[in-house]
């Protein structure tokens, strides 16, 4: 399974081999942070793959990994049984959305809520407004 690092300033998804094999990609998917819109949980990743396989492999409710094409982008897929899985809107880049089957959604989420860059400000705050 793909493995999710989450960094300050992006995510790096590092694929597998058969997963790079199967997806006919070469390189490790990168997303600035800037550049998610949403970030949400489901459990069954298979209702929200979209359009037709363009490159990679599927086997119906098995796997699906590589790269669907919809009439408005692609989207990046690595999906598999029915693992619940993450689905990540993208705002620019590569990709409008990836789809990620993972045992660890609920963390992965965590690591993505940004803190406030000034939150003992809003503490100290006293909840005035004027």
């Amino acid at each position: 399974m793909a493995k999710l690092r989450v960094h300050n300033d992006r995510i790096e998804v590092h694929l597998t081999t058969p997963e790079k094999t199967l997806a006919l990609r070469s390189a490790d998917l990168v997303v600035q942070r800037s550049d998610i819109r949403s970030a949400t949980i489901t459990e069954d990743p298979w209702i929200w793959i979209r359009g037709i396989r363009r490159r990679g492999a599927e086997v119906p409710l098995v796997v699906a990994v590589g790269v669907w094409k919809y009439h408005g982008g692609k989207d990046f897929v690595i999906v598999k049984g029915k693992r619940p899985a993450v689905v990540l809107e993208l705002a620019a880049g590569e990709f409008t959305r990836i789809i990620l089957s993972t045992n660890h959604a609920g963390e992965l989420i965590d690591r993505l809520k940004l803190e406030p860059e000034d939150a003992t400000d809003a503490a100290d705050d006293g909840g005035s407004t004027t």
